[in-house]
C-alpha cells in the first residue's frame, strides 16, 4: 500500500514539475484537452439542466394523465388537419361525468375551460389575463402552492362562488405586493370576483400549458354563468390509478368515449386521448440527439489533446533516460516503471480537464443569470469527465511509457 501511494505522489510530483518546467509546451499539449473535456461537460450539463426544466413542466401537465380534447396534441405543422378536429365536437362536462362513472381504471378526473381578460383593480389595468375554469378534481391532477391565502374549498365548488385564486405575477403587477392582493375584489367585463389566495410563483414554462402566474382560477359553475363553455377550449383531464401504465388507460378511455359517443366500428374518432408519458419520451429522445451531437463536436479535441499528451510523455522520456537507467539498475522493476509514467500521464489528463472543468463552472454561473433555468453541474457529470481525463491519460501514455518500461539499464545510465 505505502509502495503505491509512493508510486501515486511520485507521478503527481513530475506531472506538476513538467507544468513549472515547460509552462508553455505542456498548456498548448493539454489545451485539447481542456477544450474537449469544456465542451463535453458543458453540453451535457447545459442538455441535462434544460432537460431537466422541460421534463419538470411536462410533469406539471399531471403525472399517468390523459388529456381527453377534440385536437390532437402530438400533430403540428403544414400536414396537421386542422380543420377535420375543428369539426370535432366539443368537450362535455357530462361527458366527464359519464367516464368517471364507467371508467374502471381512473382515479381523478377534471374539466377544464379557460377565456382571456382584462383584469382591474382600481385604476390598474391588465391584459390577457388567463381565466381558468376547473372542476373539484383539478388539485388532484395539478400541483398548486398557495403562497398567500387559501384555495377554492368544497362549497364554493358546489355553489359556484365568484372566489378567485390569482397568479402570483397578476397580484405583484396590479397590487404591488401579491399578499395584498388576498380579500381584495377584482374586475373583469363588469364582474367582480373575490380573491381567496395568491398561487405561488411558478416561472415560464417551454411547453406552454397552465401559465398559473398569468392566471385567475374560477370554478366551472362560475365560470359557466359568464362563458358559454363550447367556445372556451374544454377539455377532460384524466389521471390513472397508482400502478396503472397510460397506453391502457388510455385504450380504455377512447372505448368509453366511443360508447358515449355511440361511434360504430366503422367511425373514427370524433375526439383525441392525449398522452403526456409521450411527450416526456420524445423530449428525451431529442435530447439525447443533442448529446450526441455535443460528444461528436467534443471527441475531435480529446483526440487532438491525447497526441499532444502522447508528445509530451515522449518528450519526457527521452529526458529522463538516465534517471530511468538509474532506476533501473538500483532494482526498480519493469511495471513500476510503466505505473509512473501511466499515472504522470493521467495526471497531466486530468488537471487539462479540472481546467475545463472550472470553465465549464464559470460558465454555468454566467448563463444561470440570462437563462430562465440554472444550470447544474451533475456530480454524475464530473465522474465522466475524471473517467474520460484518465482513461485518456493511460491510452496517450501507454506507448511511450511502455518505452520506458523496456529500457536496457547500461544503455540508459550512458545516455546524455
Amino acid at each position: 500500500m505505502f509502495k503505491l501511494l509512493n508510486i501515486l505522489w511520485n507521478s503527481f510530483r513530475m506531472a506538476l514539475q513538467e507544468l513549472r518546467v515547460n509552462k508553455l509546451r505542456t498548456f498548448l499539449s493539454l489545451f485539447g484537452i481542456t477544450i474537449g473535456i469544456f465542451c463535453i461537460i458543458g453540453v451535457l450539463a447545459t442538455v441535462d439542466s434544460l432537460e431537466r426544466k422541460v421534463q419538470n413542466d411536462i410533469k406539471a401537465f399531471g403525472n399517468n394523465t390523459i388529456y381527453i380534447d377534440k385536437w390532437d396534441y402530438s400533430g403540428g405543422g403544414p400536414d396537421y388537419p386542422w380543420w377535420k378536429y375543428m369539426k370535432r365536437p366539443n368537450m362535455k362536462v357530462e361527458e366527464m361525468r359519464f367516464i368517471k362513472l364507467k371508467s374502471q381504471l381512473a382515479s381523478n378526473l377534471c374539466f377544464f375551460v379557460s377565456s382571456n381578460v382584462n383584469l382591474s383593480y382600481k385604476d390598474n389595468i391588465l391584459s390577457n389575463v388567463n381565466i381558468y375554469g376547473i372542476t373539484e378534481e383539478f388539485t388532484a391532477i395539478q400541483t398548486i402552492d398557495i403562497d398567500y391565502g387559501r384555495y377554492l374549498n368544497e362549497a364554493e365548488f358546489m355553489r359556484g362562488t365568484t372566489s378567485a385564486v390569482l397568479g402570483y405575477v397578476v397580484a405583484e403587477q396590479l397590487f404591488g405586493n401579491p399578499q395584498k392582493a388576498v380579500g381584495k375584489q377584482v374586475s373583469y367585463n363588469g364582474k367582480r370576483v373575490n380573491i381567496i389566495g395568491v398561487i405561488k410563483k411558478q416561472g415560464q414554462s417551454f411547453v406552454g400549458g397552465f401559465d398559473y402566474d398569468q392566471s385567475l382560477i374560477v370554478t366551472y359553475r362560475y365560470f359557466a354563468s359568464v362563458y358559454n363553455p363550447d367556445y372556451s377550449s374544454p377539455f377532460i383531464m384524466v389521471q390513472g390509478k397508482k400502478d396503472v401504465p397510460s397506453p391502457a388507460l388510455a385504450d380504455e378511455l377512447t372505448g368509453v368515449m366511443r360508447q358515449l359517443r355511440k361511434l360504430s366500428p366503422a367511425e373514427e374518432n370524433n375526439f383525441s386521448c392525449n398522452d403526456v408519458a409521450q411527450f416526456s419520451e420524445q423530449v428525451g429522445g431529442f435530447f439525447g440527439q443533442v448529446s450526441a451531437g455535443g460528444w461528436a463536436i467534443a471527441g475531435l479535441s480529446l483526440i487532438v489533446g491525447a497526441f499532444g499528451v502522447a508528445n509530451i510523455m515522449f518528450v519526457t522520456v527521452r529526458e529522463r533516460t538516465s534517471q530511468i537507467g538509474l532506476k533501473k539498475a538500483i532494482g526498480a522493476k519493469r511495471r513500476t516503471i510503466l505505473t509512473e509514467f501511466l499515472l504522470e500521464s493521467a495526471f497531466l489528463c486530468i488537471i487539462g480537464g479540472l481546467i475545463g472543468l472550472g470553465l465549464v463552472w464559470l460558465m454555468s454561473l454566467v448563463l444561470s443569470a440570462v437563462l430562465p433555468f440554472p444550470i447544474y453541474i451533475a456530480p454524475n457529470i464530473i465522474i465522466l469527465a475524471l473517467s474520460i481525463c484518465i482513461g485518456l491519460g493511460i491510452i496517450s501514455g501507454i506507448i511511450p511509457a511502455s518505452i520506458a518500461a523496456k529500457m536496457d539499464p547500461v544503455v540508459a545510465i550512458r545516455t546524455k
